[in-house]
Order: C-alpha cells, then structure tokens, then sequence
C-alpha cells in the first residue's frame, strides 16, 4: 500500500510539474551569435588586385624570430626544429628567411677530391676558394693534355736522338771491343771461336778454317795439350767477357734512365709550373702538384704509347686530349662542391629524398671482369657538401623514415666532419675493396621542419636531438580575428592569389573565405594560417569562376566551393542521414520519452567530418550503486569515454542522498551502435538521461544535446560543435521543421559557432533554435520542461523539483535495499 501511493504521488507531481511554465529555462541565441559577422562591407577595397602584398608573414611572429636566430647564430649546435601542421607555409618561409641570410654570408670554399700516390685507398681532399675547384680541374687537363703532346714531341728531338744514340753506340762500341779482343786473342794462339744456336763453341784453327775430327786427331799428342790449354783460356776469357754483359746493360739502362728522366724532368716541371703559378699560396694544391710531378717523371712511357695501347717506343704519334683516359685518371680533380663566386652567398640546399647516401655522399662501383673496382674520381657528394658553409632543409618525417640516414645526420653533426661510407659497410654486408676518403669539414645549420608530435617524440625518446636542436619555431595555427587582422587576412588572401595566379578575389569573396577560414578552426574568433587551406580554396574559386567566364572571384564561388567540398565527401553522411529518415536508425525528433536522449557526435573520415545523432538510453532500479556503461562493457568504449562515465558516477553519488548508501543499477548505451566511442563530449547526456530515468520525466524528443560536464555538473566545452548542430538539423529539415526543434550546446562552446547559412536562416525564422547551457541545470529545465530545483536553508530539494524527484527515488532504493538485507539477514537467522 505505501509503494502505490508513494507512485500516485509520483505521478501527480509529475503532471503540475508539465502543466507549469519553466522559467529557468535559458534563451536560445540569435541568429547573430551563430556566425562571425563578416561581410564585404568591411572592407574598403572592391578587389584584391588593389591591395597590396605583405611584407612579411602574418600571424608568425614566434617562429620567424627564431628561424632568423639559427640563420644568424654562428655556433654550430644551435641547429632548428621547425614544428607546425602540414599548410601552414614552413618550407616556403623557411627557404625565405633562409635565402635572405644566405645573401649577407660569404660564399664557402669548394672542395675536391684528388688521388693519394702513396695510399690510392685513400684519397685526399683539398679545400679550394670559392671558383677555384673547376678551373683546377681544368688546369689539371690542360697538364695532361700538354705533356701528352710534349713528352712525345721531347723524345722525337734531334737532341734526344743523338743523346741515345751515343748512348746505344757507346754501350754497343764497348762489347764489341772486348768481344774483339778474345777474337783476335784467339785467332792468335789457333783457336776458332764459333757461334751455334746453343751459344759459343771452340776448335783448333787449320789456316783459316776450324779444324776437322780428324786433323785434330792425327796432331801430336803435345800439340793438341797446346790447342786443348789455348781453347780453355780462350773460353774462360769469353765467359768474363759475357759474365761482365748484364752489368754493362744494366748500367746501359740506368743511363738511358738517367737521360729520359732528365728530359721527362724537363718537360714536366715546364709544364707544371704554369699551374704551380696559378695556384700559387695555396698550399695544399702545391703539395698536391709535387706528388703529381714526382708520379709524373717517374711514369712517363705511359705518354708514350699508342692509340692501340701498344709501346711506340721513343717515337710515338703527338696527342691531343688525353685527360679522359684511364691510365691518367690518377691526375684528375674530383670536383665535389664548386660555388658560383659571383653569387657571392652561401648555399640553401632542400633535400627532399634524404636518403643516407644523398645526405653524406656515395661511392660509385663499375664492373670489370666480374669484379667491383671503384676509384676517388667515383665520389659523389651528398647534400651536406652541398649545403657546407651554408644551410640545409630536411623533412623530419622523411629522415627518419630512410634507413641509417639519422644516425648519418646525427654523427655528422656531432663530428664535425663528413665520412663517406654505405649502409652495407656500416652492416657488414658488403665484403668489396672499397675507398675510405679523408672527411670534410662540416659547418652548416641544419633545418629539420616536421610536425609537433615527431619533435616531441624525438625530445623524449633521442638524447642526442636536444643536444644538437637546440632551437624549436613553432609555426601558430590561428591568428585571432579583430579588426586589424582583417585587412592584413586580405592581404594575405591577396598575395596568395597572385602568387598562384589566380583571378582577383572581391570583397565579398574575401568575407566567404574568411568565414571559411573561421570555420576551418572550429572559432568564430580564430582565422586558420593554414595557407595551403587558403591556397586550394582560392584555386577551386577561380575553376567556379571561369565556368562562369567571370573576371573576379565573386561570394557566390566561394559557397559553390564550399557546397561542392561537402557534396565531393557527403556520400557516408547522406547514407547516415538517409538510415535514420528511412526509420532504419531509430532517431525521435519530437514527442517525449523518460530516459532516452538525441546525443550528438561527429565522426571525422579522411579530411571530412560531418555530425549525426544517437539515440542514448538508461534503465534504472535498485542496487548497490553500479553503473552499467554497457559500451565500455563490451570494450567499445574508449578511455575518455569511460573517465566522462566514472565522472559522471561522482557527481551523481555527490550530489543525490548522500546520507544513504548509493543504492542504484542503471545502464546506459548509445543505442544502435556497432563501432568504437569515445570522448566525454555525450557525459552531458548521460547524466540527463539517467536524471530522466530516475525521476521518471520525459525528455522532449526535438531537442538534442553534446557537452561534457565534470564533478559539480557544470558543462564543458567540446569539439565539432558546427557539425554536431548541422547533423541534427539537417534530419530535422528533412522531417519538417516544426519550430521547437534544436540543440543545447555548452556555453564555452558558443564562440566556436560558425554554422552554414542554412541553419542561421532557420533560426532567424523561428524554425530552429539553438539553447547554451552552462550547467546541468540548464539542460534539465529545456529537456524536461521542469524546475531543476536547488537545496534549500534545510538541506533538501525544493518540492516538486526534478532534483527532489531524484533523491526521493535514490531514497526508495536505498529503502529498499536496507529492507532487502534486513529480510535476508532475518532469514538466515531462521535458518540457522
């Protein structure tokens, strides 16, 4: 009997709680406050063709004054990270402001790479100033190409040719002489010497003819002792004779040496020497050129030899481009970094592949009989060569995706210096000879410009980044809007457009593309620096209006753009809205109904995001004090979602029958739904709709609500406000607009409004209305139609409140659940 009358006293609260007006109920905003008013009146210009470029970048006064800083700073580890979103314009500012400091710096040295004579493996670089790296290498072939003709044309003079020939007959007189003398020796004591393919033989002389067998035989025995001892002498003295012959060679070689070292002596230090003066006081070149003459005098039969290859012998035909063949590839110039001197700057080098061998330079191979053989002339720079004594721009993002190009940059930054080597070196893969060149010395400011989270990830994660990146620019998102940032925004929207050289845009198209912009942020009070936003909305403007064979950009482009993108990425929200008008998704949008709520999200796919509304429902009866959240149950809720649950629990337990144990079950679940929630942007609407559950009062169907709200039941503002409205009015339009339709939004939330004219329309007309809340109050009085109520001088609710309504039936459960133990307790007493 106490239960039915403690509901008939329920209900008839309930009914003089709806037939009573609620004053407490927040008005709903004009139509004013749903957009920036902006408009082509508040311009003084007619087109932007007027208007004059900036002179500088609007809205990024922190970063520039730091990207300025690392162009000028001189120490070598205050290296940049530029941070910021893609579009925002930091490579282009970047090569700017880097261009611009790069003009009042002195052009760097060149630098070359020549051979090393003694260790051929390891070739050494020389540093040139600025313009001398090529006409080294031209002076270099122009030797080359000199002596080929020189030399030659030395060892084909009459001088040289009678030089050796004394020589030759010199040598040839001397053997002869003392081959002479045996012979004649021996023809004196009877003995003929006579030559055979197997070398000297020797007989006895019978008058002018060597003696027979038998003539030999028949002489007397004392005779032929005198012949055999002769014959023996006279072989002994030939093999002195022979055994002195390599000796007399050997000296014969030594002074045709002597003599075409002399002359190649001549002709090169002839030669050389008209380089030596060129690069006179320039000490390593003139180091370099005495090891080249040595190798040169020491080598120079290879200036004697034929087209063929073959030996020409002293005589060889005169040359004339030689430079370029193998066998003086030892003497060339390996230019690496040659700077124009008459740009008179350092260099801005933009690597966009920053791959290890790009960064740090490569060592080509070429193939020769199945084997890899490389050589100095085979060394490429990379981009720190490049960009030594000057400036380097790298994508972070890039870097670190290329293998080992990091750690590349990294130790060349710390060093100093430039090594040359491969990923297969550093990883043992590559088992070929290969060159280890001296490293150049290494001054250059790098820029690393990526976005914030790869700089704070490599703060956090790299020691060695805050060592060697020691200043950040982060590039702003926004520019507040006031009156001063408009005219400059149009100024901005000008030179855009001039720069991609698109038609000129009229006032009352910069007003639309401001509107644009505002809504890009998600803030009526906040214009977006994303210039490459601006950039391709100026771009699809002039399409529109060349369709239109217009002369200008006009307002009218700027919403056929901004329709056509909606349309262009609108198929999933059409689906979305054509499920719940089609009653396949089960969305009220008037009547009422107790706990069950229209909650409102936005889901963002690709670059669109679009809102639409949910059906949110609780259940409630008693129990001790848990809250089902039946998505975070079956693990589609995520980690935010679940703080706004538990949230929500706090306030609930805080505020209602706090002198009673929290004696509810209730569940709560976004009806239909099969995917992932998460964010606390609905914790507003589950804590109404379980109020509405537990106070058993309808909430109106044709309003729907976003907003969080923490532990005191305030509400806080949340994201995609202007889609979350839009979502729900474009279901409402397509029912009909019945003029009580709209949707509660927190008040924090009420700058961020930038809603499509549509929707603004509507409101104007009476046809949809748009409500802030600040509390949960508020939201309670325009949902139910009902007093809230506040706690009175006694510590209770004001009677008949929804809040009154709340603790009464938390107090019920808690009754409840205290008879319920009571009654097991006495039960279990019985039993025992």
């Amino acid at each position: 009997m106490k239960r039915r009358a403690t509901a008939r006293a329920r209900r008839a609260r309930q009914k003089r709680s709806r037939s009573c007006p609620n004053p407490t109920t927040p008005p709903p905003l004009p139509p004013e406050a749903l957009c920036a008013p902006i408009s082509a009146a508040d311009f003084d210009f007619a087109t932007t063709e007027t208007l004059e470029p900036l002179g500088d970048w609007l809205g990024q006064d922190r970063g520039i004054g730091v990207m300025r800083m690392a162009a000028a700073m001189e120490q070598g580890d205050f290296n940049a990270f530029v941070m910021g979103n893609p579009g925002s314009g930091r490579h282009r500012i970047a090569r700017a402001i880097l261009s611009d400091a790069a003009s009042r710096r002195p052009c760097p040295d060149d630098w070359v790479y020549v051979n090393n004579f003694e260790t051929p493996h390891k070739p050494v670089a020389i540093a040139l100033p600025p313009g001398d790296a090529e006409r080294f290498r031209k002076a270099m072939e122009g030797l080359i190409d000199d002596l080929a003709s020189d030399i030659p044309a030395l060892f084909e003079s009459e001088d040289y040719q009678t030089r050796r020939r004394a020589i030759e007959e010199g040598f040839a007189s001397a053997h002869e002489a003392a081959m002479s003398a045996v012979f004649e020796e021996a023809r004196a004591r009877k003995v003929a010497i006579l030559r055979t393919p197997m070398g000297f033989t020797f007989a006895g002389l019978d008058g002018d003819e060597a003696m027979t067998k038998e003539r030999y035989e028949a002489l007397p025995e004392k005779d032929r002792e005198a012949l055999d001892t002769a014959m023996e002498e006279t072989q002994e003295k030939l093999s002195e004779v022979l055994r002195a012959l390599p000796k007399q060679q050997k000296a014969h070689r030594r002074e045709v040496e002597e003599l075409n070292s002399g002359l190649a002596r001549q002709g090169v230090d002839a030669a050389i020497a008209e380089v030596r003066e060129a690069f006179a006081g320039q000490e390593a070149v003139l180091d370099h050129l005495d090891r080249v003459r040595d190798h040169l005098i020491e080598n120079a039969d290879i200036f004697l030899q034929r087209p063929e290859g073959e030996k020409a012998g002293p005589f060889p035909p005169a040359a004339t481009r030689q430079a370029n063949l193998a066998e003086f590839q030892p003497y060339a110039v390996n230019v690496m970094v040659s700077n124009c001197v008459e740009e008179r700057a350092a260099p801005v080098v933009v690597e966009d592949l920053p791959t290890l061998e790009n960064l740090i330079g490569r060592i080509e191979y070429a193939s020769q009989m199945g084997t890899l053989v490389t050589n100095f002339t085979k060394i490429k720079p990379g981009a720190l060569h490049r960009a030594n004594g000057g400036y380097l721009v790298l994508d972070a993002l890039r870097v670190l995706s290329e293998p080992m190009a990091w750690d590349g940059l990294k130790r060349c930054l710390r060093t100093g210096e430039i090594p040359i080597y491969s990923a297969g070196e550093r990883l043992g893969l590559i088992s070929t000879v290969s060159l280890t060149p001296d490293p150049v010395p290494l001054k250059v400011r790098v820029i690393l410009i990526g976005e914030r989270k790869h700089y704070y990830l490599l703060s956090a994660l790299d020691p060695d980044f805050p060592q060697l990146f020691k200043l950040e620019a982060d590039f702003d998102d926004h520019l507040a809007l006031a009156d001063d940032s408009r005219a400059g925004y149009a100024r901005l929207i000008s030179g855009l457009a001039s720069r991609v050289g698109t038609r000129p845009l009229e006032a009352g198209a910069v007003a639309g593309l401001i509107r644009e912009s505002l809504r890009a942020t998600g803030d009526a009070e906040r214009l977006t620096l994303n210039t490459g936003f601006l950039t391709d909305f100026i771009h699809e403007a002039d399409f529109w209006a060349g369709e239109r064979k217009a002369p200008h950009i006009a307002a009218a482009d700027i919403d056929t753009v901004a329709a056509a993108r909606e349309r262009r990425a609108g198929r999933l929200r059409e689906l979305s809205q054509e499920a719940i008008t089609r009653g396949t998704m089960l969305i009220d949008t008037e009547g009422t109904r107790t706990g069950q709520i229209n909650a409102l999200s936005v889901l963002r796919l690709g670059g669109h995001m679009f809102g639409r509304p949910s059906r949110l429902t609780a259940r409630v009866r008693p129990g001790t004090g848990k809250l089902v959240d039946i998505e975070r149950e079956t693990e589609l809720g995520g980690p935010i979602h679940s703080k706004g649950m538990l949230i929500l629990q706090g306030y609930l337990a805080a505020t209602y029958a706090t002198t009673a144990p929290m004696s509810l079950w209730a569940s709560l679940v976004f009806e239909q739904s099969y995917g992932g929630v998460d964010g606390d942007s609905a914790s507003a609407a589950e804590l109404i709709a379980l109020l509405s559950a537990l106070a058993e009062a309808p909430i109106d169907q044709s309003l729907a609500i976003t907003g969080s709200v923490n532990q005191f039941g305030d509400i806080q503002a949340i994201g995609g406000v202007n889609e979350k409205i839009e979502g729900f009015f474009d279901i409402c339009a397509a029912r009909g607009l019945t003029g009580s339709q709209g949707v509660l939004i927190p008040a924090a939330n009420v700058k961020n409004l930038c809603l499509r004219q549509r929707v603004i329309d509507a409101v104007a007309e009476g046809r949809f209305r748009i409500v802030p809340m600040a509390a949960v109050a508020d939201g309670l009085a325009a949902l139910t139609g009902m007093t809230p109520g506040k706690r009175g001088a006694d510590g209770s609710f004001a009677e008949g409140s929804l809040n009154a309504r709340v603790e009464a039936r938390l107090t019920e459960f808690a009754d409840i659940r205290r008879r319920f133990a009571r009654e097991a307790r006495n039960g279990s007493a019985e039993q025992s």
